[in-house]
């Protein structure tokens, strides 16, 4: 019966024809069929591109800037970011619907995406990762949403990557206020001792490195808050969680509005169309 049936087990074709693919762009049903994305609406992102900051892979405006502004100011606690898209109109409209409407079938182009881009760096020491920890919601926000888009966008990169996926290993304990609205000093004094580590998890595991995800970045505040963290299950003195001797990065799919540096909006929104 049809209630009895494994969904995650059933043939995407047949899924396709039952609920056909919308565009995570437009709304509207994917043409041609077996894409995850209307080849025009692709065409409407901006991807980021290079020149940009070595350690949270926003853009900058010149390849002779090593650093951005906010990474020059503030330590960073992980080693390498990056990001797929700059935040645009069309962006924004994405990401809502996926949040707020509850399109999750539109992470499955981010998370191919996500991939494919990895895989270009996948001989880079930096990127060398061997499991992906989504940053996590508070219970509170998750019961209220159903799900916990970070996560499930972890779980979508992690069978394209066949990489274990370990929300288990951090957790958020305080509801923090919403980061949109506070300068990035009001953010980190916002995110204080909001996430703990789970220590047995990670020594359990046995992973060393991390990749931690998250849907959105902007000042970074979010990222160090979850890799300053310390935890019992790692034997290296200083800072952070999720890792063993080595490092961590961190994958944001769309770089907010606020976090894009050193170029013109408008034209990187001319550019992308």
């Amino acid at each position: 019966m049809i209630k009895n049936i494994k969904w995650n087990q059933f043939p995407r074709a047949a899924l396709d024809a039952l609920y056909p693919r919308r565009c995570p762009v437009c709304g509207e049903i994917v043409t041609p069929k077996g894409r995850l994305i209307c080849p025009s609406c692709l065409l409407r992102l901006s991807p980021v591109k290079s020149p940009v900051c070595q350690k949270c892979g926003k853009e900058v405006w010149s390849e002779e800037i090593e650093y951005c502004p906010d990474c020059v100011k503030h330590r960073r606690s992980f080693a390498r970011g990056m990001a797929l898209f700059n935040y645009t109109e069309e962006a924004a409209r994405s990401m809502a619907a996926v949040k707020y409407k509850n399109k999750r079938e539109y992470l499955d182009f981010y998370a191919e995406a996500a991939a494919e881009k990895l895989r270009q760096y996948e001989n880079r020491e930096e990127w060398q990762f061997d499991g992906l920890v989504p940053v996590p919601v508070h219970p509170a926000r998750k019961r209220k949403r159903g799900f916990n888009q970070a996560e499930v966008l972890a779980k979508r990169m992690g069978e394209r990557l066949e990489m274990p996926v370990c929300p288990e290993f951090l957790y958020r304990i305080r509801n923090t206020e919403p980061l949109k609205e506070l300068n990035p000093d009001e953010r980190l004094r916002n995110l204080q001792q909001a996430f703990q580590a789970d220590a047995e998890a990670i020594r359990a595991s046995g992973v060393q490195n991390v990749l931690l995800v998250d849907d959105i970045y902007t000042t970074g505040s979010t990222a160090e808050a979850c890799t300053i963290i310390r935890t019992s299950a790692i034997r290296v003195p200083g800072r952070f969680c999720l890792r063993g001797s080595k490092k961590s990065a961190f994958l944001p799919f769309v770089l907010d509005k606020d976090a894009k540096v050193g170029y013109d909006r408008e034209d990187r929104q001319r550019e992308a169309l």
